[in-house]
């Protein structure tokens, strides 16, 4: 199976050709948006970390910020800093250059002259960069050189009956094909790791799995908190979840049936091709903003009461099993699973489906977050991520 995609100078593809407007900090973050809303072809991010943080915080943050400018779908960037935040700028370059060789260049806002000339000298600069991008043509590619990411945000029983089973076969189609599937959301899997754990290539790996939630759990006890406090969400009881446990066993069947070959942290790359798991938080919008950080092309999410959630870089495919909410949430559903609830059609057959709509999406059509613009970061803090 092939796709269309750009060939990075570092070697990646990408199936988007973005230039991207990346803040150091907060305060980068509103002449970043001024660049973007003038120069067509460009996305901007919004940063509301990168300063007053403990060094084990900022490096997610850098971690999280050099990973989306490393992602393949974007072209080249354009990084503007403060000037005085802790975040400098010459130390995001050299972290990006660590990761990637594409087009890069940076504007400090309190060197320039403030944000009117900041925006009008990154604009232009921009532009050109926009020019170079276009004079890129689609090549053809192998799927083995794609990464998936699989999420799920407002579930309810049908994402664990139908939707993240749909996703899962999928998963494992990739898998077979040569690509790289990424299962995350760690807190979710607690009450089914023993079962998570099966899956595991190896011993190391299983252990791997074990350690990742008892150190979310660790770090709740410490604090006087449980995560049960907060999850399931009102949300999920509503839509007819009743506990972790039973959200969990919902949840892993994102990642299908292949051994799980790699566990790796928050925001990194994976290093080996197959089923990996990312250590992310349960939170979608960070979850995926990690995803895309490691390098993802793209996302499959599913949603059994609804969600809205896109990502500037990295197109978001929403999946819902759940025939009213796709019927009440047009504008954002992509792709209907509830043939499965009601029998008509089997989880193989929508697996088989699925992956074709990766397929068209990775050649360029638009899923209904990124046609609308939908852009939501967030980046996870130590407070709770470890």
């Amino acid at each position: 199976m092939k796709f269309l995609g750009y060939k990075r100078p570092d070697g990646k593809v990408g199936i988007r050709n973005l230039v991207l407007l990346l803040p150091a900090s907060a305060c980068g973050s509103d002449t970043c948006r001024f660049v973007a809303r003038e120069v067509k072809g460009t996305v901007n991010i919004i940063n509301q970390n990168g300063c007053a943080q403990v060094e084990s915080d900022l490096k997610i943050t850098q971690d999280v910020l050099a990973g989306l400018a490393a992602n393949p779908n974007v072209y080249g960037i354009i990084l503007i800093a403060l000037g005085c935040e802790n975040n400098q700028a010459a130390d995001m370059e050299k972290i990006i250059r660590a990761k990637t060789n594409k087009p890069l260049k940076t504007f400090i806002i309190q060197e320039e002259g403030g944000t009117a000339k900041t925006t009008q000298k990154a604009s232009e600069v921009a532009r050109q960069m926009v020019e170079e991008a276009s004079k890129l043509e689609r090549e053809e590619f192998d799927i083995s050189e794609l990464i998936v990411g699989t999420n799920c945000g407002g579930s309810d029983p049908t994402s664990g009956l139908a939707s993240n089973p749909v996703v899962g076969n999928m998963s494992d189609r990739l898998v077979d094909l040569g690509s790289t599937s990424i299962l995350c959301e760690t807190t979710e899997f607690i009450g089914a790791e023993h079962i998570l754990a099966k899956q595991a290539a190896t011993p190391e790996i299983a252990d791997q799995i074990y350690t990742i939630i008892k150190r979310y759990e660790d770090h709740l006890t410490n604090v006087g908190e449980s995560l049960r406090n907060g999850n399931p969400s009102p949300g999920n009881k509503a839509g007819g979840i009743t506990t972790l446990e039973e959200k969990s066993l919902g949840c892993i069947h994102k990642g299908g049936h292949r051994p799980i070959v790699e566990v790796f942290d928050y925001a990194q790359s994976p290093t080996k091709k197959g089923l990996v798991i990312m250590d992310t938080p349960g939170y979608d919008i960070a979850s995926v903003t990690g995803v895309a950080a490691g390098g993802a092309q793209v996302m499959v999410f599913t949603t059994g009461r609804g969600s809205a959630t896109g990502n500037p870089i990295m197109p978001v495919i929403k999946i819902t099993a759940n025939k009213q909410t796709y019927d009440k949430m047009e504008d954002n559903m992509d792709f209907d699973a509830s043939p499965v609830i009601r029998g008509e059609k089997s989880v193989e057959q929508m697996g088989e489906e699925l992956l074709n709509c990766v397929v068209e999406v990775a050649n360029g059509t638009q899923p209904k977050a990124e046609f609308w613009g939908m852009s939501d970061i967030a980046i996870s803090r130590i407070c709770n991520y470890v």
